[in-house]
């Protein structure tokens, strides 16, 4: 069955070429011009993968890419940002606005290619896992997105929660920086590993992981980091 695909992209020429590129690739495509149109055709119908502009006419695209993840049916919809901003706020902003690519105008189209079935991999890898993951005294519920410790809840960003899932899923294993950089902010994200560590040192404080034993999230020294939990 084909996968469906939603681009939403206002320039016209844009949209068309991004639409018969991915047709070509037998994608079952449904264009729109405004992100409201594509939230209201999403909350209908949820698609396997959004393309959404930043630069749009009434609600951008950070707006949108909230509104689709606070939402329970459309949470798990991958999405990949489009725009003509290169500056690394920008992307950073997508990214931990819960975006699961980025890519920057104008692009290729074998990249765009690559790009969407490397996102729809994900979607589905993702679809494969256990809603609900408990180590000791950790609870990560993937449906609700939620995380409980012994009980009491435990709030988090969205980058927090990917990374805190994609360590517990991988439990005793040791997962490189560059694998959950790719994995969590985009597979050819060039930010400098500070990023992650200081996601890491925030999930730990909210944890209650921040002493020299490391509970929970341990370093693994010029490696990455493991879930011991």
């Amino acid at each position: 069955m084909s996968k469906r695909i939603f681009i939403t992209e206002d320039e016209e020429d844009i949209r068309e070429v991004i639409q018969c590129t991915l047709e070509s690739f037998s994608y079952e495509i449904e264009a729109f011009e405004s992100a409201e149109e594509c939230l209201a055709a999403a909350e209908q119908s949820p698609p396997d993968l959004i393309l959404m502009d930043i630069m749009l006419p009434g609600m951008d695209g950070i707006a949108a890419l909230k509104k689709l993840k606070a939402q329970k049916k459309t949470a798990p919809v991958p999405v990949i940002m489009l725009t003509a901003k290169s500056s690394e706020v920008d992307k950073v902003t997508g990214l931990d606005s819960g975006a699961d690519d980025y890519i920057t105008k104008p692009f290729g189209i074998l990249e765009l290619a690559a790009r969407v079935r490397a996102a729809l991999r994900k979607g589905e890898t993702m679809a494969q896992k256990p809603e609900v993951i408990t180590l000791g005294e950790i609870t990560l519920d993937v449906d609700k997105r939620t995380v409980s410790k012994a009980g009491a809840p435990v709030e988090l960003t969205l980058k927090e929660f990917a990374l805190l899932k994609m360590l517990m899923e991988n439990k005793d294993r040791v997962l490189p920086r560059e694998t959950l950089l790719d994995e969590i902010w985009g597979y050819d994200y060039v930010g400098e590993t500070r990023t992650l560590d200081m996601h890491v040192r925030t999930l730990r404080n909210k944890l209650g992981d921040n002493g020299e034993t490391q509970r929970y999230i341990k370093t693994v020294r010029g490696v990455g980091y493991r879930f011991i939990g």
